[in-house]
C-alpha cells in the first residue's frame, strides 16, 4: 500500500492545548518528521489552525486522534502527498489566470 507523506489539515482547535504542544504531539507520532501548526482566526473560544505534517508514512487516523483528544475537529483535508517522493503544487495558467497576477 502507499504512504502518505504529507498530509495539510484544516483543524478547529480550543485556546489550549497550545499549538506549541499540538505540534509537538503530532511531531511524536512515528512516521512524522516534521509539523508545522499556523493559527489564520482567533475566536473567543476557538482557533482555526492549518496543520501540514510531513514524514515517511503518516497515520492519518492517529493525527484525527491527536486531533480528538486535544478537543479539536477537523474542517477539511486540504492536501495529500502520497508515494516515494513529495511533489510540490506546481503554477499554472490557470492559477495565474484565477488570481489576476
Amino acid at each position: 500500500m502507499g504512504k502518505i507523506r504529507r498530509l495539510v489539515l484544516d483543524v478547529l482547535k480550543p485556546h489550549q492545548p497550545t499549538i506549541i504542544e499540538w505540534a509537538r504531539q503530532l511531531s511524536d507520532l512515528e512516521g512524522i518528521d516534521a509539523v508545522n501548526v499556523n493559527v489564520y482566526e482567533i475566536d473567543q473560544k476557538v482557533e482555526n489552525v492549518k496543520v501540514t505534517v510531513q514524514g515517511r508514512d503518516i497515520s492519518y487516523d492517529r493525527i484525527l486522534e491527536v486531533i480528538k483528544e486535544n478537543g479539536g475537529s477537523l474542517h477539511s483535508i486540504d492536501e495529500v502527498v502520497g508515494g516515494a517522493l513529495i511533489i510540490d503544487e506546481s503554477i499554472t495558467l490557470q492559477d495565474h489566470l484565477r488570481t489576476g497576477s
